[in-house]
Protein backbone atom coordinates (compact mmCIF):
# COMPACT_ATOMS: atom_id res chain seq x y z
CA UNK A 1 0.00 0.00 0.00
CA UNK A 2 1.10 3.56 -0.75
CA UNK A 3 0.13 6.45 1.49
CA UNK A 4 -0.79 8.99 -1.19
CA UNK A 5 -1.47 11.61 1.50
CA UNK A 6 2.28 11.99 2.03
CA UNK A 7 4.54 14.00 -0.24
CA UNK A 8 5.99 11.57 -2.77
CA UNK A 9 9.01 12.42 -4.90
CA UNK A 10 8.87 9.54 -7.36
CA UNK A 11 5.63 8.56 -9.09
CA UNK A 12 4.52 5.39 -7.30
CA UNK A 13 2.67 2.35 -8.61
CA UNK A 14 -0.54 2.13 -6.61
CA UNK A 15 -3.48 -0.20 -6.02
CA UNK A 16 -6.62 1.13 -7.71
CA UNK A 17 -10.21 -0.07 -7.68
CA UNK A 18 -12.54 1.30 -10.34
CA UNK A 19 -16.16 1.20 -9.18
CA UNK A 20 -18.08 1.40 -12.42
CA UNK A 21 -15.98 0.15 -15.35
CA UNK A 22 -18.11 1.60 -18.11
CA UNK A 23 -16.74 4.06 -20.64
CA UNK A 24 -15.12 6.53 -18.23
CA UNK A 25 -14.04 4.10 -15.52
CA UNK A 26 -12.89 1.48 -17.99
CA UNK A 27 -10.84 3.99 -19.94
CA UNK A 28 -9.09 5.26 -16.82
CA UNK A 29 -8.56 1.77 -15.45
CA UNK A 30 -6.99 0.67 -18.72
CA UNK A 31 -4.49 3.52 -18.98
CA UNK A 32 -3.57 3.23 -15.29
CA UNK A 33 -2.99 -0.51 -15.73
CA UNK A 34 -0.91 0.09 -18.84
CA UNK A 35 1.25 2.45 -16.77
CA UNK A 36 2.03 -0.36 -14.32
CA UNK A 37 -0.52 0.22 -11.56
CA UNK A 38 -2.39 -2.67 -9.90
CA UNK A 39 -5.94 -2.05 -11.12
CA UNK A 40 -9.14 -3.99 -10.46
CA UNK A 41 -12.32 -3.12 -12.32
CA UNK A 42 -15.76 -3.56 -10.80
CA UNK A 43 -18.04 -4.39 -13.71
CA UNK A 44 -20.93 -6.70 -14.49
CA UNK A 45 -22.75 -8.65 -17.17
CA UNK A 46 -21.36 -9.27 -20.62
CA UNK A 47 -18.82 -6.48 -20.21
CA UNK A 48 -17.31 -8.21 -17.18
CA UNK A 49 -17.25 -11.59 -18.93
CA UNK A 50 -15.51 -10.09 -21.98
CA UNK A 51 -12.86 -8.34 -19.86
CA UNK A 52 -12.12 -11.56 -18.01
CA UNK A 53 -11.90 -13.55 -21.24
CA UNK A 54 -10.09 -11.17 -23.59
CA UNK A 55 -8.92 -8.17 -21.56
CA UNK A 56 -10.09 -4.59 -22.01
CA UNK A 57 -9.49 -2.89 -25.35
CA UNK A 58 -9.29 0.88 -25.78
CA UNK A 59 -9.77 2.32 -29.26
CA UNK A 60 -8.90 5.99 -29.75
CA UNK A 61 -8.05 8.21 -32.73
CA UNK A 62 -4.33 7.83 -31.92
CA UNK A 63 -4.03 4.18 -30.96
CA UNK A 64 -5.58 0.88 -29.98
CA UNK A 65 -4.38 -1.27 -27.11
CA UNK A 66 -5.56 -4.12 -24.90
CA UNK A 67 -4.73 -4.65 -21.23
CA UNK A 68 -5.18 -7.74 -19.11
CA UNK A 69 -6.33 -6.79 -15.64
CA UNK A 70 -8.43 -8.07 -12.77
CA UNK A 71 -12.19 -7.60 -12.96
CA UNK A 72 -14.97 -8.60 -10.60
CA UNK A 73 -18.57 -7.89 -9.67
CA UNK A 74 -17.77 -8.31 -5.98
CA UNK A 75 -15.90 -5.30 -4.49
CA UNK A 76 -15.47 -7.14 -1.19
CA UNK A 77 -13.13 -9.60 -2.94
CA UNK A 78 -10.56 -6.92 -3.80
CA UNK A 79 -9.23 -5.84 -0.42
CA UNK A 80 -7.99 -2.40 0.58
CA UNK A 81 -6.62 -0.10 -2.13
CA UNK A 82 -4.81 3.22 -2.31
CA UNK A 83 -7.31 4.91 -4.62
CA UNK A 84 -10.93 4.29 -5.59
CA UNK A 85 -12.21 5.80 -8.81
CA UNK A 86 -15.97 6.19 -8.43
CA UNK A 87 -17.45 6.32 -11.93
CA UNK A 88 -20.85 4.65 -11.74
CA UNK A 89 -23.85 6.36 -13.29
CA UNK A 90 -25.36 8.67 -10.69
CA UNK A 91 -28.63 6.71 -10.53
CA UNK A 92 -26.62 3.78 -9.09
CA UNK A 93 -25.18 5.82 -6.17
CA UNK A 94 -27.57 4.51 -3.55
CA UNK A 95 -26.62 0.93 -4.35
CA UNK A 96 -22.92 1.43 -5.09
CA UNK A 97 -21.67 3.73 -2.32
CA UNK A 98 -22.10 1.26 0.58
CA UNK A 99 -20.18 -1.36 -1.43
CA UNK A 100 -17.03 0.77 -1.22
CA UNK A 101 -16.40 0.07 2.48
CA UNK A 102 -14.26 -3.12 2.04
CA UNK A 103 -11.93 -1.19 -0.29
CA UNK A 104 -11.05 1.47 2.24
CA UNK A 105 -8.06 1.70 4.52
CA UNK A 106 -7.49 4.71 6.75
CA UNK A 107 -5.62 6.48 3.93
CA UNK A 108 -7.65 5.41 0.88
CA UNK A 109 -8.85 8.33 -1.25
CA UNK A 110 -12.07 8.18 -3.27
CA UNK A 111 -12.04 10.26 -6.46
CA UNK A 112 -15.51 10.77 -7.93
CA UNK A 113 -15.67 11.76 -11.60
CA UNK A 114 -19.41 11.65 -12.11
CA UNK A 115 -21.70 14.10 -13.83
CA UNK A 116 -23.45 16.71 -11.73
CA UNK A 117 -22.49 18.67 -8.62
CA UNK A 118 -24.04 16.59 -5.82
CA UNK A 119 -22.44 13.12 -5.88
CA UNK A 120 -19.42 13.99 -3.76
CA UNK A 121 -21.82 14.95 -0.99
CA UNK A 122 -23.63 11.60 -1.33
CA UNK A 123 -20.29 9.84 -0.91
CA UNK A 124 -19.20 12.03 1.98
CA UNK A 125 -22.45 11.41 3.84
CA UNK A 126 -21.68 7.68 3.93
CA UNK A 127 -17.87 7.56 3.95
CA UNK A 128 -17.16 10.59 6.13
CA UNK A 129 -15.48 13.93 5.60
CA UNK A 130 -11.94 14.14 4.29
CA UNK A 131 -11.96 10.98 2.19
CA UNK A 132 -13.74 12.11 -0.98
CA UNK A 133 -12.12 14.16 -3.75
CA UNK A 134 -14.45 15.61 -6.41
CA UNK A 135 -13.26 15.85 -9.98
CA UNK A 136 -14.52 16.77 -13.42
CA UNK A 137 -13.74 14.50 -16.36
CA UNK A 138 -13.94 15.78 -19.90
CA UNK A 139 -14.05 12.97 -22.45
CA UNK A 140 -16.25 11.45 -25.11
CA UNK A 141 -16.18 7.71 -24.72
CA UNK A 142 -18.59 4.81 -24.91
CA UNK A 143 -18.63 1.04 -24.49
CA UNK A 144 -18.57 0.05 -28.16
CA UNK A 145 -19.13 -3.61 -27.37
CA UNK A 146 -18.45 -5.82 -24.32
CA UNK A 147 -14.78 -5.41 -23.43
CA UNK A 148 -14.20 -2.58 -25.95
CA UNK A 149 -14.26 1.14 -25.15
CA UNK A 150 -14.06 3.76 -27.89
CA UNK A 151 -12.74 7.26 -27.14
CA UNK A 152 -13.48 9.98 -29.69
CA UNK A 153 -12.18 13.49 -30.28
CA UNK A 154 -9.29 15.46 -28.83
CA UNK A 155 -11.01 16.54 -25.60
CA UNK A 156 -9.87 14.41 -22.67
CA UNK A 157 -8.71 15.76 -19.33
CA UNK A 158 -9.44 15.73 -15.60
CA UNK A 159 -9.62 18.58 -13.10
CA UNK A 160 -9.71 17.58 -9.43
CA UNK A 161 -9.41 19.31 -6.08
CA UNK A 162 -10.07 19.20 -2.37
CA UNK A 163 -13.45 20.59 -1.30
CA UNK A 164 -11.55 22.74 1.23
CA UNK A 165 -9.49 24.35 -1.54
CA UNK A 166 -6.28 23.00 -0.03
CA UNK A 167 -3.57 22.06 -2.56
CA UNK A 168 -2.84 18.85 -0.69
CA UNK A 169 -0.19 16.20 -1.22
CA UNK A 170 -2.78 13.62 -2.15
CA UNK A 171 -4.40 15.61 -4.95
CA UNK A 172 -0.94 16.45 -6.27
CA UNK A 173 0.10 12.77 -6.12
CA UNK A 174 -3.11 11.57 -7.81
CA UNK A 175 -2.75 14.19 -10.53
CA UNK A 176 0.84 13.11 -11.19
CA UNK A 177 -0.16 9.44 -11.34
CA UNK A 178 -2.95 10.17 -13.82
CA UNK A 179 -0.71 12.45 -15.86
CA UNK A 180 1.99 9.77 -15.99
CA UNK A 181 -0.64 7.31 -17.27
CA UNK A 182 -1.47 9.64 -20.16
CA UNK A 183 -4.45 11.59 -18.83
CA UNK A 184 -3.93 15.39 -18.80
CA UNK A 185 -4.81 16.38 -15.23
CA UNK A 186 -5.04 19.67 -13.37
CA UNK A 187 -5.50 20.49 -9.69
CA UNK A 188 -7.93 23.29 -8.80
CA UNK A 189 -8.15 25.35 -5.61
CA UNK A 190 -11.85 26.00 -6.42
CA UNK A 191 -13.29 22.64 -7.41
CA UNK A 192 -16.87 23.85 -6.83
CA UNK A 193 -16.45 26.41 -9.60
CA UNK A 194 -15.03 23.68 -11.85
CA UNK A 195 -17.89 21.27 -11.11
CA UNK A 196 -20.55 23.93 -11.68
CA UNK A 197 -18.94 25.11 -14.91
CA UNK A 198 -18.91 21.57 -16.25
CA UNK A 199 -22.44 20.99 -14.99
CA UNK A 200 -23.65 24.08 -16.85
CA UNK A 201 -22.05 22.76 -20.03
CA UNK A 202 -23.04 19.08 -19.80
CA UNK A 203 -26.60 19.74 -18.59
CA UNK A 204 -27.13 22.01 -21.58
CA UNK A 205 -25.41 19.72 -24.09
CA UNK A 206 -27.01 16.51 -22.82
CA UNK A 207 -30.45 17.90 -22.15
CA UNK A 208 -31.01 19.84 -25.37
CA UNK A 209 -29.43 17.32 -27.75
CA UNK A 210 -31.26 14.38 -26.15
CA UNK A 211 -34.64 16.15 -26.05
CA UNK A 212 -34.30 17.28 -29.69
CA UNK A 213 -32.58 14.07 -30.93
CA UNK A 214 -30.17 16.37 -32.76
CA UNK A 215 -26.41 16.90 -32.82
CA UNK A 216 -24.92 19.99 -31.22
CA UNK A 217 -23.58 21.37 -34.50
CA UNK A 218 -27.08 21.17 -35.99
CA UNK A 219 -28.60 23.01 -33.03
CA UNK A 220 -25.99 25.77 -33.11
CA UNK A 221 -26.87 26.49 -36.74
CA UNK A 222 -30.55 27.25 -35.99
CA UNK A 223 -31.29 30.50 -34.10
CA UNK A 224 -34.25 29.09 -32.16
CA UNK A 225 -32.29 26.04 -31.02
CA UNK A 226 -29.23 28.13 -30.23
CA UNK A 227 -31.44 30.36 -28.07
CA UNK A 228 -32.63 27.31 -26.12
CA UNK A 229 -29.02 26.33 -25.41
CA UNK A 230 -28.39 29.84 -24.11
CA UNK A 231 -31.55 29.84 -21.99
CA UNK A 232 -30.61 26.59 -20.24
CA UNK A 233 -27.16 27.99 -19.50
CA UNK A 234 -28.57 31.29 -18.22
CA UNK A 235 -30.78 29.41 -15.77
CA UNK A 236 -27.84 27.43 -14.38
CA UNK A 237 -25.69 30.57 -14.25
CA UNK A 238 -28.42 32.18 -12.12
CA UNK A 239 -28.53 29.11 -9.85
CA UNK A 240 -24.80 29.30 -9.33
CA UNK A 241 -24.91 32.99 -8.52
CA UNK A 242 -27.72 32.46 -5.99
CA UNK A 243 -25.78 29.53 -4.49
CA UNK A 244 -22.59 31.56 -4.06
CA UNK A 245 -20.71 29.96 -6.97
CA UNK A 246 -18.81 32.50 -9.07
CA UNK A 247 -18.92 31.19 -12.63
CA UNK A 248 -17.72 34.48 -14.08
CA UNK A 249 -19.78 37.12 -15.85
CA UNK A 250 -18.96 35.64 -19.27
CA UNK A 251 -19.53 31.93 -18.50
CA UNK A 252 -22.35 31.60 -21.04
CA UNK A 253 -20.37 33.34 -23.78
CA UNK A 254 -17.30 31.21 -23.01
CA UNK A 255 -19.31 27.99 -23.01
CA UNK A 256 -21.07 28.89 -26.24
CA UNK A 257 -17.71 29.66 -27.84
CA UNK A 258 -16.42 26.27 -26.65
CA UNK A 259 -19.48 24.59 -28.13
CA UNK A 260 -18.84 26.32 -31.45
CA UNK A 261 -15.22 25.21 -31.60
CA UNK A 262 -13.82 22.24 -29.64
CA UNK A 263 -17.15 20.69 -28.65
CA UNK A 264 -19.11 20.95 -31.91
CA UNK A 265 -18.89 17.21 -32.56
CA UNK A 266 -19.10 16.11 -28.91
CA UNK A 267 -21.92 13.75 -27.99
CA UNK A 268 -23.12 13.56 -24.39
CA UNK A 269 -23.42 10.16 -22.76
CA UNK A 270 -27.07 10.86 -21.88
CA UNK A 271 -27.86 11.34 -25.57
CA UNK A 272 -26.10 8.05 -26.35
CA UNK A 273 -27.97 6.31 -23.51
CA UNK A 274 -31.28 7.59 -24.87
CA UNK A 275 -30.51 6.14 -28.30
CA UNK A 276 -29.51 2.81 -26.75
CA UNK A 277 -32.61 2.54 -24.57
CA UNK A 278 -30.69 2.88 -21.30
CA UNK A 279 -31.67 4.83 -18.14
CA UNK A 280 -30.73 8.51 -18.16
CA UNK A 281 -28.74 10.64 -15.69
CA UNK A 282 -31.60 13.10 -15.89
CA UNK A 283 -31.90 13.66 -12.14
CA UNK A 284 -28.22 14.69 -11.85
CA UNK A 285 -28.51 17.15 -14.74
CA UNK A 286 -31.74 18.96 -15.66
CA UNK A 287 -33.55 17.44 -12.68
CA UNK A 288 -30.95 18.88 -10.32
CA UNK A 289 -31.37 22.30 -11.93
CA UNK A 290 -35.09 22.16 -11.16
CA UNK A 291 -34.47 21.07 -7.56
CA UNK A 292 -31.93 23.85 -7.02
CA UNK A 293 -34.37 26.29 -8.61
CA UNK A 294 -37.14 25.37 -6.19
CA UNK A 295 -34.78 25.57 -3.23
CA UNK A 296 -33.28 28.91 -4.27
CA UNK A 297 -36.44 30.45 -5.77
CA UNK A 298 -34.87 30.71 -9.22
CA UNK A 299 -37.14 29.98 -12.24
CA UNK A 300 -35.92 27.15 -14.49
CA UNK A 301 -38.58 26.84 -17.24
CA UNK A 302 -36.22 25.63 -20.00
CA UNK A 303 -34.80 22.89 -17.80
CA UNK A 304 -38.36 21.95 -16.75
CA UNK A 305 -39.43 21.46 -20.38
CA UNK A 306 -36.37 19.32 -21.18
CA UNK A 307 -36.87 17.27 -18.02
CA UNK A 308 -40.54 16.70 -18.81
CA UNK A 309 -39.78 15.54 -22.35
CA UNK A 310 -37.11 13.06 -21.25
CA UNK A 311 -38.61 11.75 -18.01
CA UNK A 312 -41.03 9.40 -19.75
CA UNK A 313 -38.14 7.70 -21.56
CA UNK A 314 -36.08 7.41 -18.39
CA UNK A 315 -38.96 5.80 -16.51
CA UNK A 316 -39.67 3.39 -19.35
CA UNK A 317 -36.03 2.32 -19.70
CA UNK A 318 -35.76 1.77 -15.93
CA UNK A 319 -38.94 -0.32 -15.98
CA UNK A 320 -37.66 -2.38 -18.90
CA UNK A 321 -34.44 -3.16 -17.00
CA UNK A 322 -36.07 -3.57 -13.60
CA UNK A 323 -34.19 -0.58 -12.13
CA UNK A 324 -36.02 1.24 -9.36
CA UNK A 325 -35.85 5.00 -9.17
CA UNK A 326 -33.11 5.97 -6.72
CA UNK A 327 -34.09 9.64 -6.77
CA UNK A 328 -37.62 11.00 -6.23
CA UNK A 329 -39.34 12.73 -9.12
CA UNK A 330 -38.36 16.38 -9.41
Amino acid sequence: MVNISKKLIAIPKIRVAVMGAGAVGGYLGAILSRAGNDVTLVARGNHLEAIRARGLTIVSPESEFTVTLAATDQPNSIGEVDLVLFTVKTYHNQEAIPRLQPLLSKETAVLTLQNGVESWQDLEAVLGKGRVIPGAMYIEAKVESPGVIAQRGNVYRIVLGETSGELSNRVDNIARILQHAGMPTEVSADIQQVLWSKWLFITTLAGVTAASRAELAELLAIPESRNLLVQVMREIEALGRKNGIDLGHDVVDRTLSYMNTEARDLKASMHTDLERGKPLELEALNGAAIRFGKKLSVPTPANQVIYSLLKIHDLQYRADLGINKSTPDT
